[in-house]
């Protein structure tokens, strides 16, 4: 089922966030929400760090310890709080692929090669995946689920056509639907980005559509259809998503290769670690904050995380 479509210069987004960002909750219900002792409560003086290592050959290591790391943070060592090898926490999942006319002579295989993906990574009754579309407009053709035959019927059920609108189609992918699961250090959130990376029709822009995966902790991968091979603009932005929000970009050499891709991805999400950690100073102030995640003693050994997070403002 359709819930939100965002128009080329439109204003607003159709949904049910938008919808309780119209009409705020009054001061009286608000009040009664906090004392409600089944409401959530959100920390949000932790950081959560979820990273892959590995070594020259880009084999996964997987037999690292909580002692074996050390988190930087204003030129400080942190302490680490909580550390998990190959983490089993539930998935929330964002497909988002490119309708434009400019994947049209390759959209089938990758509508297989995604259905496939998805199969392959969902498990049951614990991850949740949705599926957006973007061509001139920004549309959430499959919500948050946990049933893997809808999500791939929604995939399978896409046609092609119109603009890019790929900033917008991550900005709301994110603010609206992978963020609202609470508390966030017990979720994994990513995006996998199926387009060419030409942008020409969002509202948002590039910037802004990475701070809100940031703010989301929102780890995206790319993978490129553009099968020329060139060095374009639009690779170019699926790399700065990538390795901005501590994912991976991938581009396939043809069409046929994008099977591996999703194969890749799939891989690294079941070899991950994570780490929780409370900044000290703790600083309140909205604004981003750079980190540094090492492996004691191992130069050698790639970590791929995330650059830093935005802090809460209180």
């Amino acid at each position: 089922m359709r819930v939100w479509v965002l128009l080329a210069g439109a204003a607003s987004v159709f949904g049910a966030a938008i919808i309780a960002q119209q009409n705020p909750v009054p001061q009286q219900q608000e009040a009664a929400q906090a004392d409600d002792p089944t409401r959530i409560r959100v920390e949000v003086t932790r950081v959560n760090l979820l990273f892959t290592v590995t070594d020259k050959k880009g084999r996964f290591v997987t037999d690292l310890g909580k002692d074996d790391f050390e988190v930087i943070e204003s030129k400080r060592q942190q302490v680490i709080q909580e550390f998990s090898a190959e983490t089993d926490l539930p998935l929330r999942l964002g497909i988002l692929i490119d309708t434009s006319n400019s994947i049209r002579d390759r959209f089938k295989f990758e509508q297989e090669a995604a259905s496939e993906f998805v199969r392959s990574v969902m498990r049951s009754k614990q991850d949740k995946a949705m599926v957006v579309s973007f061509d001139s407009t920004a549309e959430l053709v499959s919500d948050l689920i946990d049933d893997e035959r809808k999500t791939e019927g929604a995939i399978r059920d896409l046609r092609p056509g119109g603009g890019t609108a790929l900033y917008d189609a991550i900005y709301f992918s994110c603010r609206d639907k992978l963020a609202q699961d609470q508390p966030r250090h017990r979720f994994r959130r990513a995006i996998v980005i199926l387009s060419d990376g030409e942008d020409n029709q969002s509202r948002y822009t590039r910037d802004q559509a990475l701070e809100m995966a940031q703010r989301a902790d929102v780890v995206i991968y790319t993978i490129s259809t553009n099968i020329t091979r060139a060095d374009t603009d639009g690779d170019k932005v699926l790399r700065y998503f990538a390795e901005k929000t501590g994912g991976r970009p991938y581009f396939p050499f043809k069409v046929e290769d994008l099977a591996q891709s999703f194969e890749n991805i799939n891989n690294e999400l079941t070899h991950q670690y994570i780490i929780l950690y409370r900044p000290e100073p703790l600083k309140t102030d909205g604004l981003f904050h750079p980190i540094e995640l090492k492996v004691k003693g191992h130069k050698e050994l790639n970590v791929r995380v995330r650059p830093g997070y935005y802090a809460t403002k209180m």
